[in-house]
């Protein structure tokens, strides 16, 4: 796409547009039909009920981490040179590495990609079942759903949808993934050709699937909150070199990788013992220690002032135990998945997984919502320096001269129709300056050092000013109540300058009651999520082996 970027369509929608958004959607059709499908074509190289399973998915699940671990490193490495265009080259080396895997699947299949007794996995369900039929075993009916209960769901998934979106105020994505995720599950548990066993078996799926729902709405927090938390306050130096806040995302992968063949020897040795726990007991366990990685860093910034930098070993510890907690519970419920579904809809249960895991994954950016934050800032006008005055020069900006300032960047808001009541904001000048209530951050910039300046309201302080560096040249002033800090800011030069507005008195969240003010707080919630869902998931375990019916 980026190749094409400058070719338009007459319609006005580029080219360059038409591939991207193509793309996309190649990926994602193409991973929906490689992901099910894999994970279930890894449980058919066994015998039923063999106890290796849970080993054996856990072996692919390092192997799925691995690819992850290197995939960026090489895609990323050539397409993150700093320059848009070279982003073509980490798409092309992703493709060409699909290429591969696919021409390597294609002349390796047939030898190794078989069951025990030597027919081909992944067929067509009916050609899967008649194949691996014993003598005098009775073939079970195909799937069989008629026209009025597809209907019916077609109707069932319109009201959630219009539910969701309408009424709940979803958004369209968040609406349609909601009513799927419950409409799916239906169309498969109400077919007539299952027998009651099957229906046990699938009900267990589906329950342990709404328990991976607040797992990984959990544990995906590591792509946003920890992030912010790893970018904010953790001291991430070591000698003379910081650490990026991106790095930590390699810790779980890294992780995976060291430890998967030791949890794999675990569950083998524990079954040859026969005393390997059942598949929910597991992700009871799963749930168990996820809890426990959030207590442990809740306990590590609890009263840690927001401006002090923490351990990275806080971190560091979280996402070790995240990942056992992972490994005791993801590839476990695919291996589950795969042992309780019927032949013909083991793919199809494969997804719905996969939809317990999508919908966390849009509940992820729910709870990180609740992410406490000290400050926000907001550019809200660009105006222009040529129509101050006296004129924008070298001399700090205070007195009369800031009243000039103020006033043009003011009206320049007003022009732009934004919502600034200019007769609430009053000025401040450079003797009534308090450095105490502002936060000086110098921050590199296109090889120049600029400042940016950040401001901490503090109880009663009625000055909320200071004395910039030579390099930027400012005005600024307060809301009458204090919650708002307004500097019109730009370095010596320019032309232009930009109004920043700060809100000093963010609006806390509250979490069932519970005002959610410090990282302690919100850590806790998740706490609270993964320990109560774990503990539920424990006690409810034994009726779950029993629907089982017989499959640990």
């Amino acid at each position: 796409a980026l190749m094409y970027e400058d070719i338009a369509l007459s319609s006005g929608f580029s080219f360059a547009h038409f591939l991207f958004y193509g793309g996309l959607g190649f990926i994602i059709f193409g991973n929906g039909f490689f992901k099910p499908n894999i994970s279930s074509m890894v449980g058919q190289l066994y015998p039923k009920n063999d106890t290796r399973l849970d080993s054996a998915m856990t072996i692919f699940y390092m192997g799925i981490n691995l690819g992850a671990m290197i995939a960026p490193l090489v895609a990323g490495g050539l397409g993150d040179t700093g320059c848009p265009a070279d982003f073509k080259w980490g798409f092309l080396a992703a493709g060409m590495g699909m290429i591969i895997s696919l021409i390597t699947f294609e002349v390796l299949k047939n030898k190794y990609i078989v069951t025990p007794d030597g027919i081909p996995v992944g067929l067509p369900p009916s050609q899967q079942q008649a194949a691996s039929l014993e003598d005098g075993e009775e073939p079970i009916n195909p799937s069989k759903i008629s026209a009025k209960s597809i209907a019916g769901l077609l109707a069932l998934f319109g009201g959630l949808f219009f539910l969701f979106k309408q009424i709940l105020e979803f958004d369209l994505t968040g609406a349609f993934l909601f009513a799927t995720a419950i409409v799916a599950p239906i169309f498969v548990i109400t077919d007539s050709s299952l027998t009651k066993v099957e229906r046990q078996r699938i009900g267990v799926i589906y329950i342990c699937a709404a328990f991976v729902i607040f797992f990984w709405s959990a544990f995906e927090q590591a792509g946003a909150s920890l992030t912010f938390f790893a970018d904010e306050q953790t001291d991430r130096n070591l000698g003379n070199w910081e650490m990026p806040a991106s790095f930590f995302q390699s810790f779980n992968a890294a992780f995976i990788v060291i430890f998967a063949p030791i949890m794999a020897w675990l569950w083998g040795f524990l079954g040859r013992k026969n005393v390997e726990p059942a598949s929910p007991y597991k992700q009871s366990i799963g749930l168990f220690l996820l809890a426990l990685g959030y207590l442990y860093i809740a306990f590590g910034v609890k009263g840690v002032d927001p401006e002090t930098k923490v351990s990275m070993m806080l971190l560091v510890g979280l996402y070790w135990l995240h990942t056992i907690g992972e490994l005791a519970l993801s590839p476990i419920g695919l291996s589950m998945v795969v042992k309780l579904s019927p032949v013909r809809f083991t793919s199809l249960l494969m997804g719905i997984w996969f939809l317990a895991i999508a919908t966390s994954n849009k509940l992820v950016g729910v709870l990180g919502s609740y992410y406490p934050e000290e400050q926000k800032k907001e550019q809200i006008a660009e105006i222009n320096l040529d129509k101050f005055s006296p004129e924008w020069n070298r001399e700090k900006v205070t007195g009369v001269g800031a009243l000039a300032v103020w006033d043009v960047a003011f009206s320049e808001v007003r022009k732009e129709k934004l919502k600034v009541n200019v007769a609430d904001v009053t000025i401040s000048s450079q003797e009534e300056s308090d450095i105490d209530n502002i936060k000086i951050n110098r921050i590199l910039k296109e090889n120049k050092v600029f400042n940016d300046t950040t401001a901490k309201a503090k109880e009663k302080k009625q000055k909320d000013c200071a004395i910039a560096e030579d390099a930027l040249l400012f005005a600024y002033g307060t809301s009458a109540d204090k919650n708002k800090f307004y500097i019109v800011t730009g370095e010596e030069g320019d032309k232009t300058a930009v109004v920043q507005e700060w809100n000093l008195a963010p609006e806390k969240p509250y979490f069932f009651g519970i005002k959610v003010e410090s990282l302690y707080n919100f850590f806790m919630i998740f706490v609270f999520l993964a320990g109560v869902a774990s503990v539920i998931l424990f006690f409810l375990s034994k009726l779950l082996i029993k629907m089982m019916n017989g499959v640990r």
